[in-house]
């Protein structure tokens, strides 16, 4: 069995798509995916699959949380080796270290064009930093993240990918309850 870690997309934010986690854990069991732990109640779980992985498990998980808990999210899946390798490419080891609240990264289920990465950038009117890499994009906040006109939206918007955010300390959190 391998560990997998789920991210989900936009739920318990702002009093929408309210999900409870045991009801998330009870879920993740009933389809014989074991041991699912959560951290936050942000929609991040770590859980030992079944063999299933990747766009399968995410479609599958997608599919049962709609019929059994009546909520439309999105799920992003990496397995703990994927993680590992999220966390050794970071390109902002400096910003990690010392500010770990203001880097993050973005996780999408495919990789976004070279091109619109560039459309990115170009769009960036402050201080912030982004880098691809693969299925990711690392994002520095310098300016904080709160008043920060490099949105959620507007990256989405830009790389035409739905995807969803996790600080740099929630990432080595999850790390670590992967590794339990």
């Amino acid at each position: 069995m391998s560990t997998q870690i789920a991210l989900l997309r936009g739920i318990n934010v702002g009093g929408r798509n309210l999900l409870a986690m045991s009801d998330l854990r009870e879920l993740f069991e009933a389809i014989g995916l074991t041991g699912a732990r959560s951290l936050l109640q942000s929609g991040n779980l770590v859980f030992h699959g079944d063999g299933r992985t990747g766009a399968d498990l995410e479609r599958l998980l997608e599919v049962e949380t709609a019929k059994r808990l009546e909520v439309t999210v999105d799920y992003i899946i990496r397995n703990a080796d994927e993680w590992q390798t999220i966390i050794s490419r970071n390109p902002f080891p400096k910003e990690a270290e010392d500010d770990p609240s203001h880097l993050v990264v973005m996780f999408f289920k495919k990789a976004p064009t070279a091109k619109d990465v560039d459309l990115l950038q170009l769009a960036i009117k402050g201080p912030e930093v982004v880098h691809a890499d693969g299925r990711q994009l690392y994002i520095v906040y310098p300016a904080g993240i709160g008043t920060s006109k490099l949105t959620n939206t507007l990256i989405e918007k830009k790389l035409g990918l739905r995807g969803t955010a996790r600080n740099w300390n929630t990432v080595l959190k999850l790390a670590v309850l992967s590794q339990e």
